[in-house]
């Protein structure tokens, strides 16, 4: 459900006097005008049920002894061009220093519509506003009073209660109403009172979409940053779960990496025994295989260590070719590389250097366009 309270601000001439009697209110739920007064009881009417305060909204009408209203027409003005041109016109057509004056103009919806321009002053905002801030009330708006009250037909005025004031429409205008100076504004026209319900439904619909709104400028609200506490908590425990999934994944990643080398191991121990070594684990294992292949006249001096080494070194330059392979008994291996390029075969010398092993080259040209290398690669660095 959506709330308004409507509050009628009192004339300046009464704040000034310290005469300022209770304030007109009414409230209205869902565009149904539900309580009224003028009195003090506007706040019982306005507590504000927790479960519906973020709907609620308090808008302040200003007074029209004090916030006239003209409606200024600019047939070939695009809306936004036509307020702005109306707040130049309304200023020129102001009395008084124009820096004390606030002009507000509204923006029509549509070209050539008349535009609502609304005139007071700073000194009037600020008495109104330290006045809502006493009685600790923040408007979501302040709408004249006058443009409340809707146009005539054809070349008569209206006349409307609106709060404590009667309040005169012209086609183009709307003021306070002055018994002496009535008639002379009006000359041959009539002046007629407008039907009660009328009235009522035109200020429903002003509240609804108003035509202007005085808190703007320099006087339009500061944008405040709320933090929703429940929105708080949320991002809260959101930070908490990143810092412990942060945490889990090397966890899980160790304990996999753990997992994936025990069973390699396992793996290790049980290709071990296959082949006749019994070791309780892969180190005792692999040390047991070494021993007998040094014993077999193997290990670092085997033809397959090197050439195991010099295979790997090939794989990470696909363009080398091996065009011969001997090894010695001293554990030097000898071999030809060929590859399109000297940069390709010098990878795979700096891959078996990186190993710790002592390599020579001698390069030389290919028969075939190609470049060649004989290479000496010693087994024990």
């Amino acid at each position: 459900m959506t709330r308004t309270l409507v509050i009628w601000l009192p004339p300046l001439a009464a704040l000034d006097e310290g005469t300022a009697a209770d304030a007109a209110w009414l409230r209205v739920d869902d565009g149904v005008i539900v309580d009224s007064g003028q009195d003090d009881n506007w706040v019982a009417a306005w507590e504000k049920p927790s479960d519906n305060a973020p709907d609620d909204q308090l808008v302040a009408l200003a007074p029209a002894a004090d916030v006239p209203l003209r409606w200024l027409h600019y047939p070939d003005a695009a809306p936004a061009q036509a307020a702005a041109v109306a707040r130049i016109d309304a200023l020129k057509a102001s009395l008084g220093d124009s820096s004390a004056l606030h002009v507000v103009a509204g923006e029509p919806a549509d070209a050539g519509q008349a535009v609502p321009v609304a005139v007071t002053t700073h000194a009037a905002m600020t008495a109104w506003t330290d006045w809502l801030k006493a009685r600790e009330l923040t408007p979501a708006a302040i709408i004249p009073a006058a443009a409340a009250v809707p146009p005539p037909e054809s070349e008569a005025l209206w006349t409307a209660e609106v709060g404590n004031e009667r309040i005169v429409r012209a086609a183009d205008r709307a003021w306070l109403s002055d018994p002496e100076l009535d008639p002379l504004i009006a000359g041959n026209h009539d002046i007629a009172p407008l039907d009660a319900d009328r009235m009522r439904e035109a200020l429903l619909l002003t509240l609804a979409v108003p035509p202007l709104d005085l808190l703007s400028g320099g006087w339009k609200p500061k944008r405040s940053w709320s933090v929703d506490p429940a929105m708080l908590r949320r991002a809260k425990w959101l930070a908490i779960a990143l810092a412990v999934v942060s945490l889990l994944v090397p966890i899980v990643h160790a304990l996999r990496l753990a997992s994936d080398t025990g069973r390699a191991d396992d793996a290790v121990v049980a290709m071990a025994k296959k082949a006749g070594v019994t070791a309780p684990d892969a180190t005792g294992a692999e040390a047991e295989l070494d021993r007998r292949i040094a014993a077999a006249g193997g290990g670092p001096l085997a033809f397959s260590v090197p050439a195991s080494a010099l295979y790997d070194a090939m794989g990470d330059a696909p363009g080398v070719t091996l065009k011969t392979l001997s090894h010695r008994t001293d554990g030097t291996t000898t071999t030809t590389l060929a590859a399109p390029r000297v940069e390709d075969i010098n990878k795979v010398l700096l891959a078996l250097q990186a190993r710790g092993y002592r390599i020579t080259a001698q390069p030389m040209a290919g028969s075939d366009g190609q470049q060649m290398a004989n290479i000496t690669i010693r087994a024990v660095p």
